[in-house]
């Protein structure tokens, strides 16, 4: 992604999470010869994402090689809400990167999991910003 499409990817996770008190997340391994899930948890505990408040913290995992992608969830959120409470958001997200629209499928994407997570964790006036906003990359 260019720089402006990280800031626009940057931007989509500021206004997703002026609706939930969720922190959202994006992650980009240039490549990982783990399992995407594995790597995806390694990255998760890395950021320090399971140490919000409310364990609702969320992370779009991203290896570009291997041309896999995961959604995340932290605890909080997995107790509260369906099994299959993160798939529509997964398949748009998917849909744009068929297409080579990354930057366009994160800002759907992260769009999408700020909707949905404002039904369970909606914005709080005395919410706090516990996590960045910008992208992590991996080496």
């Amino acid at each position: 992604m260019s720089k402006e499409e990280e800031e626009l990817v940057v931007a989509a996770i500021r206004k997703a999470e002026k609706n939930t008190s969720g922190e959202i997340r994006v992650h980009i391994d240039p490549s990982s010869e783990k399992e995407t899930l594995e790597r995806a948890k390694e990255v998760f505990l890395e950021l320090k994402m399971h140490e919000t408040a409310a364990r609702n913290g969320v992370l779009f995992y991203l290896s570009v090689k291997e041309h896999q992608f995961a959604i995340l969830g932290d605890a909080g959120i997995d107790e509260v809400v369906p099994n299959d409470f993160w798939n529509s958001t997964k398949d748009v997200v998917l849909s744009e990167f068929k297409k080579g629209a990354f930057a366009k499928g994160l800002q759907l994407g992260i769009a999408a999991a700020g909707e949905k997570l404002k039904a369970f964790f909606p914005y709080q006036s005395d919410d706090i910003n516990e996590l960045p906003d910008t992208i992590s990359k991996g080496s």
